[in-house]
């Protein structure tokens, strides 16, 4: 928790010193009342007396009163302020580090945990700041402060008060060491809600098709009735803090008057007036002490739950990602060579690897083609580019410098990228094809140029409002081929030197297709292509095609070439197209 609090800024550190100010000020105010308080009571019992000078001690007891809501109106506004700058400022550290986190940290934590650690855990925090800023420091002044004052009054009162005192410790700290490790829990198990909230409505269409609505019901119950369960305890632990709090303040109320009434029953005439009002002023103290420990249970409630949350949170901000940033290429005399050198890669979690000893070259202008089997490790090897991950053996260089040295910035303006699963930001037509940063400003001619290379300009030009159509998260409103036209066309937009293409024409049909990939090819003809396929009719004109067998590199030659010496690939040709359509290519 601790380390958390140090991204407070000077001026939240500045306001929080104004807080404890006005809390030292609302203190010294309450603590005031039970003076004046005395006074009257003095005054009532007295010969004399005139009522103006009673009047005078309510006077002051008002203006106690006020002052002490002023100041705790101030102090909330000042708290309230505290803790939503404070909850910006960590959002925004934490999102800018998930933004710099490689696909081996994303994985570690998992997406719907990031998601809680970025909303609900630092509500957590949020509320404990707010909360915890005006009663954290309140009660130990008003408690240190109200006995000062007491001390002197009566060693019988000062020891049932003390008592009384000893028994809320203790029970603070039994609910505590019995709550904590649950909070831990809660955190995680909400977690798993989020998954299978997000699980749910991500395959709300797979579950519908196979009739899966009772099966997912049942596995949310059962994450949910352990939330359930878990929150009942805690709360059923904590609800016993309540009724023994009033129990032990209305205890020791009658414990200060029994002990008083013996007191003044047992004292000279001239002293029963004293102790009177002795009385009055301590059991008013003594409440006060009271309700600074009742405070501070408030605090200790809702500490578990923030503790838990700030760990969570420093977890993520203290992980630093495995693809760290190069030192930085000023110039390069090539543009668009691409070239792997005996490159392995195993994930960090894995003893296998997934690529083996793979090595090849690619030139500007040239077509370079990926084709194996489902799991040879296609897309493995053109993520390893844009450094997704990191080879785990070889060099990768682009335009003869390893990828490594560049900065990710610099080394992903060069790469124009599609991946398999096509992404659609909410936003414009306009606005999802020249996404994201690019050294060139794009303009609208730029952006239709780019559709039209991606055969999405007749669907684009059906829609409501064209090119300023919304399109929505996800990309649920239009259809895959829609999404997968202008996701390349988006990585057109940028001009780059290298087009990667992971899988990217798989839900396009064959005449759009192959429309697609000549116009790509006019268009692209000082650049590098590569391109991921598992459609022989996509890759056969490719300069170089590279095949994949169980992370190995059996055969690199063209269409010609491997159907004559690579068995692999001759195996998967004469899987989907006939000698005849073969031999016409």
């Amino acid at each position: 928790m601790l380390k958390l609090f140090k991204n407070f800024t000077k001026k939240d550190i500045f306001l929080i010193i104004i807080c404890i100010s006005l809390i030292a000020l609302q203190v010294h105010l309450d603590l005031k009342i039970p003076d004046y308080m005395s006074e009257i009571t003095r005054l009532v019992q007295t010969d004399g007396t005139k009522v103006m000078d009673v009047l005078i001690e309510g006077l002051n007891m008002l203006y106690c009163a006020f002052g002490s809501l002023i100041s705790a109106i101030i102090v909330g506004y000042l708290a309230s302020l505290i803790s939503a700058t404070f909850s910006k400022n960590i959002r925004k550290k934490i999102f800018e580090k998930i933004q710099g986190f490689s696909m081996e940290e994303i994985k570690l934590f998992s997406t719907s945990s990031l998601i809680t650690r970025t909303t609900n855990d630092i509500t957590n925090i949020q509320m404990f700041i707010s909360m915890g800023l005006q009663m954290m420091i309140k009660a130990p002044i008003t408690a240190v402060w109200a006995v000062m004052k007491i001390l002197n009054k009566s060693w019988q009162w000062s020891a049932v008060t003390a008592a009384a005192v000893l028994i809320l410790i203790l029970m603070v700290v039994f609910l505590m060491i019995t709550v904590l490790p649950k909070f831990k829990i809660v955190q995680k198990l909400i977690d798993n809600i989020n998954n299978l909230t997000r699980e749910n409505l991500t395959g709300i269409r797979v579950i519908r098709a196979f009739n899966g609505e009772e099966y997912q019901e049942k596995k949310f119950e059962s994450g949910n009735l352990k939330l359930t369960n878990t929150q009942l305890f805690n709360q059923r632990t904590m609800s016993i803090m309540s009724p023994i709090m009033y129990l032990v303040m209305n205890t020791l109320t009658l414990a200060i008057y029994f002990i008083g009434a013996s007191l003044i029953n047992n004292a000279i005439l001239s002293l029963k007036i004293t102790l009177f009002s002795d009385m009055v002023v301590f059991t008013s103290y003594a409440m006060q002490v009271i309700m600074s420990f009742l405070m501070l249970a408030m605090i200790f409630i809702m500490y578990p739950r923030a503790a838990v949350s700030a760990g969570r949170i420093n977890e993520v901000l203290k992980t630093e990602s495995k693809i760290k940033d190069g030192k930085g290429v000023k110039t390069t005399n090539e543009k668009g060579v691409v070239e792997f050198k005996n490159v392995s890669f195993k994930y960090p979690d894995s003893d296998e690897y997934i690529l083996k000893n793979i090595s090849f070259k690619a030139s500007a202008g040239q077509t370079i083609a990926f084709i194996g089997s489902t799991g040879s490790g296609k897309s493995t090897l053109i993520n390893l580019i844009p450094r997704f991950y990191d080879a785990t053996e070889g060099e990768i260089l682009i335009d003869n410098v390893n990828v490594k040295d560049y900065t990710l910035e610099q080394l992903h303006n060069k790469l124009g990228y599609v991946p398999q699963k096509a992404v659609m930001f909410n936003g414009s037509v306009n606005y999802n094809v020249s996404y994201g940063k690019n050294e060139n400003k794009v303009t609208d001619k730029e952006i239709k140029e780019a559709i039209k290379v991606a055969q999405g300009t007749s669907f684009v030009e059906k829609m409501t409002n064209k090119y300023e159509s919304i399109i929505s998260q996800g990309g649920t409103n239009i259809s895959g081929g829609q999404k997968q036209r202008l996701a390349i066309a988006r990585a057109i937009c940028r001009k780059p030197e290298i087009y990667i293409f992971d899988d990217s024409f798989s839900a396009l049909d064959y005449k759009t297709d192959y429309l697609l990939r000549k116009e790509l090819k006019k268009y692209t003809k000082d650049s590098t292509i590569l391109i991921v396929a598992q459609r022989i009719g996509t890759i056969m004109n490719a300069d170089k095609i590279v095949v994949l067998d169980e992370g190995n590199c059996v055969g690199i030659g063209t269409h010609k070439e491997l159907l004559k010496n690579c068995a692999v690939y001759k195996e998967i040709a004469y899987s989907q197209l006939s000698e005849k359509e073969l031999e016409n290519e």
